[in-house]
């Protein structure tokens, strides 16, 4: 009976590409266990914040956001482009590359645990304990948290989303229930940031071991991996420091009440985006290995049917999005109509996310640069002028506005 049903789907996704003009094959195979690894990753971080928006005060929240925020940008020297250029170095066999690359991201995140340490005095002769207290926390953990994720690329230049998944599933579920108790019973926010990088941190350092004693890496080094992951790392700082700009200039204009609403409002479309992004871990070994002439020539007519799915999406949010603040939200319902406009960013996000993936493969390092520089600079302006007049709905409109052009710039970017 099971055999049946195998056969049975194996030719309904056969029939299928004759209208999607794609693998389904390989998109079923690795699409079912990223997708179930990142649909728990979205429904853990969408409980937690349920969590942290019926335990916690807004001010307790909107702080924590700032902190995460600011500690994402303390993360810059970790070399997160590295990632990136590890999946592409082990989808061609070059395993050899994976070592190297995860001892110079320690080292130069040992960058980010010093400025970590600056800003705690910074903050201590400013007065402001709560936030000298909680980068003093996160010194420890900068240099080594998203270091250790290397397994994850390697995994995913594997091709072996199985035990990606499984390991996604693991750590999101187990953090989510550290943090969740963390939040429960205090309310302490220097425990709940601790708990949060202590068990992600111990996580990641199992699945480290695990996945590199089971997988004996070849020695076979491509010599342009460790730069091209400092090439994408050094033109991923201004795409970062623009992610995090409006939560910064929330809080810095508006207070950590304003940043809590926000991040409410954001949270259910980030999630689903999340598994939109799926498409992204999907297509960047299978892009590496093939011919990308071939792929450009044909990847329209999919974005097109990939953008009509989407919109339903953003329609059937736009209904729910009401109820389901009042059910899991009720001390949130001011951010009901910012996540309605935001949804529209949905439509935006899939293409987005391909265009990226055919760049990243075709290793088109001088547009790639054009890209996260011209793209991030209009960010930073766009947010920096819509925020400070018109405060949450700024940010909103900004972040809907710079999807647009960093469609548009993919677009043309790869016409060339």
């Amino acid at each position: 009976m099971i055999e049946k049903i195998k056969i049975a789907v194996y030719k309904l996704l056969k029939k299928s590409e004759k209208w999607t003009k794609t693998d389904m094959i390989y998109l079923a195979k690795g699409g079912f266990w990223l997708t179930l690894g990142q649909g728990v990753s979205s429904v853990s971080s969408f409980l937690l914040a349920i969590a942290f928006a019926n335990l916690l005060p807004k001010e307790t929240y909107g702080t924590y956001k700032y902190i995460m925020s600011i500690v994402s940008l303390l993360a810059i020297p970790t070399l997160a482009g590295m990632n990136t250029a590890i999946i592409q170095a082990v989808a061609r066999g070059y395993e050899g590359s994976v070592m190297p690359a995860f001892k110079t991201k320690v080292k130069w995140g040992l960058l980010g645990g010093l400025a970590s340490l600056i800003l705690t005095g910074y903050y201590y002769f400013q007065g402001n304990n709560t936030l000298a207290i909680s980068f003093l926390i996160t010194a420890v953990f900068v240099p080594f948290m998203d270091s250790l994720l290397i397994y994850d690329s390697y995994l995913n230049g594997k091709k072996n989303f199985k035990a990606l998944s499984n390991y996604t599933i693991i750590t999101r579920i187990v953090s989510m229930i550290v943090m969740v108790g963390a939040i429960f019973l205090t309310k302490n926010i220097f425990l709940i940031i601790a708990s949060y990088f202590t068990i992600n941190t111990l996580l990641r350092i199992i699945f480290f071991k695990i996945t590199f004693l089971k997988n004996k890496l070849n020695t076979e080094n491509d010599p342009e991996t460790i730069s091209y992951g400092k090439h994408l790392s050094l033109m991923g700082v201004l795409n970062t420091f623009s992610f995090y700009i409006d939560k910064l200039l929330l809080f810095h204009f508006f207070g950590a009440h304003e940043l809590a609403i926000y991040s409410i409002a954001i949270a259910p479309i980030e999630q689903m985006k999340g598994l939109i992004k799926v498409t992204n871990s999907l297509m960047l070994p299978k892009f590496s290995s093939i011919n990308l002439e071939q792929t450009k020539k044909q990847i329209w007519p999919k974005i097109i049917k990939m953008i009509l799915i989407l919109i339903i999406l953003f329609l059937v949010y736009i209904l729910v999005a009401p109820i389901a603040f009042n059910i899991l939200f009720p001390e949130y319902r001011e951010s009901i109509f910012f996540s309605q406009v935001f949804s529209l960013s949905l439509v935006l996000a899939g293409p987005i996310f391909v265009l990226t993936s055919i760049l990243q493969a075709d290793k088109k390092t001088k547009m790639l640069y054009k890209f996260n520089i011209i793209t991030p600079i209009f960010s930073i302006i766009t947010n920096s002028l819509l925020i400070y007049k018109f405060n949450i709905m700024g940010a909103v409109i900004a972040k809907i506005i710079n999807y647009c052009f960093n469609l548009l710039v993919l677009k043309i970017m790869n016409k060339n």
